[in-house]
């Protein structure tokens, strides 16, 4: 072989060694993508322990479980609020209000076993020319209860949790607030007003301390109460990735639940000080706004697709 051919071979056996590491290394790259792929899709096929539907094009934006085990769903684009028993797969209407407050909505409801209660934000108007009332009927017979309208020409009655201190705490979207109804009180009070609340949405207890999450900023704060109950500013919670759109939010053994409905997931989050772990429960909904954690069974909304899907409690 001439020296130049020698030279040559010489230089290329290292060029084609580090070749054939380099497609190793993608190959082993592809096939932990494809690993990971499948997994995720693992999560997204997971079949779910029972789907509920209501009407079609009702929308139905928040779900709260009764203590017979029943699922009231709020209707976001219709004057009535659904039921299914526990154990069917579809919701008949429960509440139509229709011939007393003609074509309203409801957003967020939540049934209080403790006093017999269901609450529901009843929404007028659409757009940013809505105001809202906060309503309340008897969960058994669905007699209404308390009408109170929120103060202001605009707002947003959103959603609401009852706290340790067995008051109502009610976020208000448009308005920037929530407003909390003390037991035996007529109608609520202010809690808090502040400009980083504009677009509060989902409100939970995490043991004693008050959550919400913003849908518009896509943040989480807690809301610290001194012992006499008085709110100081919001504090936010920086979790480990984004969280786009946080919508409804209840909390269960030590956890946040959040819908994310421009994320299309339903997300568990743990808190730790002001960081947070986020883990994907379900992926490729087209519009979860509700989510409801209730013993073993975790509801989660699909507005667009009008349904409640109950799946396993995660871990």
């Amino acid at each position: 072989m001439p020296l130049k051919q020698k030279q040559h071979a010489k230089m290329s056996l290292p060029s084609a060694v580090l070749g054939l590491v380099a497609v190793a290394a993608s190959l082993r790259l592809s096939v932990l993508s494809l690993a990971a792929l499948l997994v995720c899709s693992a999560v997204q096929a997971a079949e779910p322990k029972l789907v509920v539907t209501t009407e079609p094009k009702s929308q139905p934006e928040s779900f709260t479980e009764a203590p017979d085990g029943s699922l009231i769903i709020g209707s976001a684009s219709k004057p009535v609020i659904y039921r299914a028993a526990k154990g069917s797969s579809e919701a008949k209407i429960f509440i139509d209000v229709s011939a007393a407050e003609g074509n309203v909505s409801f957003l967020g409801v939540l049934a209080d076993g403790a006093t017999n209660t269901l609450w529901a934000c009843e929404i007028i108007g659409a757009g940013k020319n809505r105001h809202s009332i906060l309503r309340s009927f008897d969960l058994t017979s669905a007699a209404p209860k308390l009408r109170w309208p929120l103060p202001g020409d605009i707002n947003l009655c959103n959603d609401f949790v009852v706290g340790p201190d067995k008051a109502l705490y009610v976020s208000d979207t448009f308005g920037s607030r929530i407003f909390r109804l003390k037991p035996g009180a007529s109608e609520p009070e202010l809690l808090i007003e502040d400009r980083t609340l504009d677009g509060i949405d989902g409100i939970t207890f995490l043991g004693n301390e008050l959550y919400v999450n913003n849908v518009v900023s896509n943040n989480l704060y807690r809301i610290p109460l001194d012992p006499s109950g008085k709110a100081g500013s919001p504090v936010q919670i920086w979790p480990d990735r984004p969280i786009k759109g946080p919508d409804g939010m209840r909390a269960y053994q030590g956890k946040l639940y959040v819908a994310e409905n421009r994320n299309g997931r339903a997300s568990m989050i743990t808190v730790n000080g002001d960081q947070a772990t986020v883990v994907t429960v379900l992926d490729g909904l087209t519009q979860p706004t509700a989510i409801e954690p209730a013993g073993d069974t975790l509801w989660v909304g699909d507005r667009a697709n009008d349904k409640a899907i109950a799946l396993p409690m995660p871990n």
